[in-house]
């Protein structure tokens, strides 16, 4: 299997979606963001942070969640607390988190690349519960049992081509 590079994930990304959904994906410096098009910026741009291959699955896998009119929206109108969190905002951010990281968990095996789950409150030394790690698994055999939603389905189709891998497989995806 061929090792990924960011720059033929961006380039594939770009093939996919830039004419069929107006939607390019940017290395960007800093923090990730999603950005709709306006005056100054004809697409629609998914940036990832600091050129990571993992933050780019993981920008990408928001976007395939967002539904139309969440994809006119800056970041999609979600709210995000940084660091942090109590228990409480920790246990929401865990929720709204499953779907979004059961397709970077898929992108990232179709790709040849190691998935980590993402608890994303690193000052408070939480790493993700063992229930969200379930709920991710769970999702995954779900979404390959009755197939892929079309924007994901496509990614991962050709992310499997570009890595040189077969299709995915169910047992593939265990904790």
């Amino acid at each position: 299997m061929k090792e990924p590079h960011v720059e033929a994930l961006i380039e594939l990304f770009n093939q996919l979606f830039k004419d069929s959904l107006n939607t390019i994906l940017v290395k960007g410096e800093d923090e990730p963001i999603y950005l709709p098009a306006d005056a100054d910026h004809p697409h629609h741009r998914v940036i990832f942070a600091h050129g990571f291959y993992a933050s780019a699955l993981h920008e990408i896998a928001h976007w395939c969640v967002a539904g139309a009119r969440r994809r006119e929206l800056v970041d999609f109108g979600y709210w995000y607390k940084p660091d942090g969190r109590s228990a409480d905002e920790q246990a929401e951010f865990e929720r709204v988190e499953v779907r979004p990281q059961a397709f970077e968990w898929l992108m990232s095996c179709a790709a040849g690349k190691r998935f980590h789950f993402s608890a994303d409150n690193l000052s408070a030394e939480l790493g993700a519960s063992d229930q969200f790690q379930q709920n991710v698994l769970t999702t995954v055999h779900q979404l390959l049992d009755t197939g892929l939603p079309e924007r994901l389905g496509k990614l991962v189709h050709a992310l499997c081509l570009q890595s040189g891998r077969g299709p995915l497989q169910k047992a593939e995806f265990q904790l």
